[in-house]
């Protein structure tokens, strides 16, 4: 008799232990997918911050991430490094060209053919992936075969192992080709359409990726949303073209208002600051070093003229230094890198130069103007003499010398004509 009681006992007590697991792991077997949004250029900066989201989705056990791009293009080192983050993770990466409006251009497809699902909302579009020069005209000879040969082969690599279709890529590479949602998907460059977000996890879930064969389990799935942070945004405005060379000058005139007023201290250190921010800009964009060697030559030729007498000569060079140096500084830089603003650039140039005349013309003032301070302001003052030939002037007493050759009487008034030797005062006694 106790055998089966204790079986009924021990089956009872299995069912209430399994009730509250089924429970847990009915809770937990919701998937869960991180949803990065990326409206930005393409560069060091922004693709360190999508680097790290991937890898902050795989880490964090995500059932998949969604990369919802909406890119003119940008850096191709910096969409290489992006390129090789999306192939090599272990849970699949979904690129969403999206919202309505978007574009994935330049080097945008290779972000969006990386993905192992490639998809498209309405009114969308991809393409124009040819490689131009800083100036936007094609580039030429066979540097130009070089750079076009090694788009394609990526492009083409790309497409190729997720089953896409790899002579488009050939032509957006080599013919800038454009196509809006619905070609692309017809044609087999994009992978789905989706009106939404939630309707393309629904669309797409328990299908097989083509290349890393991962299951997606998308339906219904937690959606966590991801946006570039304050400090990523502030980076990337501070690399913009138009405000690398602005800063650059800035901390010129910043330092030199610092060496014309020292004590001050603000302009100096913001001006330091700018020069900082400016460098870190050299360091994450392609730089022509010319640009930068006539940036530095003009700097230099402004400082040089606060200590020698050109009469302007050498602040007029070194501001069009400037200038030409700015125009040059992203000769090397990809669109929208290389789009310098020319009459913003001249614009400062010739306020820096209004600050710069100013600046010197009070310098040259202040160092002609006569000695305020030393023993000899107090030539011509009046004082009273006291005994062993000591004089009491400007609340000091002083050695002095009568120029008429006899004794000061103590009490008598002086009248200070000169200094002499070791600080001695030269003095002319005046009548009681």
């Amino acid at each position: 008799m106790k055998a089966p009681i204790l079986r009924a006992f021990f089956s009872s007590l299995a069912v209430l232990l399994a009730v509250p697991a089924l429970a847990l792991a009915g809770s937990s077997s919701k998937p869960k997918v991180l949803v990065i949004h990326y409206e930005l250029e393409v560069n060091p900066v922004t693709s360190s911050y999508l680097d790290h989201q991937l890898h902050r989705a795989e880490n964090g056990h995500y059932n998949a991430a969604v990369i919802e791009i909406d890119t003119p293009g940008g850096l191709s080192e910096s969409m290489r490094t992006i390129v090789k983050t999306e192939v090599g993770l272990k849970i699949p990466v979904i690129v969403y060209v999206s919202p309505q409006g978007s574009r994935a251009a330049s080097a945008g497809v290779w972000i969006t053919e990386a993905g192992d699902i490639a998809a498209m909302a309405p009114q969308t579009h991809i393409g124009s992936s040819t490689p131009i020069d800083s100036s936007g005209q094609n580039i030429s000879s066979d540097l130009r075969r070089k750079v076009i040969n090694d788009a394609v082969a990526s492009l083409q690599s790309l497409m190729r192992y997720h089953h896409r279709n790899a002579a488009w890529g050939e032509q957006a590479v080599r013919k800038a080709r454009n196509v809006d949602e619905q070609t692309a998907r017809r044609i087999n460059v994009v992978d789905v359409l989706a009106p939404t977000l939630p309707a393309l996890l629904n669309k797409i879930d328990g299908r097989k990726t083509i290349g890393k064969n991962l299951t997606l389990h998308t339906a219904g799935a937690e959606i966590v949303q991801v946006h570039p942070g304050f400090f990523t945004r502030l980076l990337n405005a501070l690399i913009d073209p138009n405000l690398i060379p602005l800063l650059f000058l800035a901390g010129i005139a910043g330092i030199g208002f610092e060496i014309f007023h020292p004590g001050v201290v603000l302009p100096g250190a913001l001006g330091g600051v700018c020069l900082l921010t400016a460098l870190f800009g050299f360091a994450v964009l392609p730089i022509s070093w010319a640009g930068l060697a006539l940036l530095i030559l003009g700097a230099a030729l402004l400082v040089i003229d606060a200590h020698v007498t050109s009469h302007g000569a050498l602040t007029v060079s070194g501001l069009v230094s400037i200038v030409v140096g700015s125009l040059m500084l992203f000769h090397n830089a990809p669109a929208p890198y290389n789009n310098v603003n020319t009459p913003l650039v001249i614009s400062f140039a010739v306020a820096l130069g209004a600050f710069w005349a100013f600046a010197l013309t009070k310098a040259v003032n202040i160092r002609r103007s006569p000695v305020s301070v030393g023993p000899q302001t107090i030539v011509g003052e009046l004082g009273e003499a006291r005994r062993d030939d000591m004089v009491f002037v400007h609340g000091e007493l002083w050695r002095a010398r009568p120029t008429s050759g006899g004794p000061l009487r103590p009490g008598q008034r002086i009248r200070v004509s000169g200094v002499g030797p070791e600080l001695m005062l030269e003095v002319e006694p005046l009548g009681d």
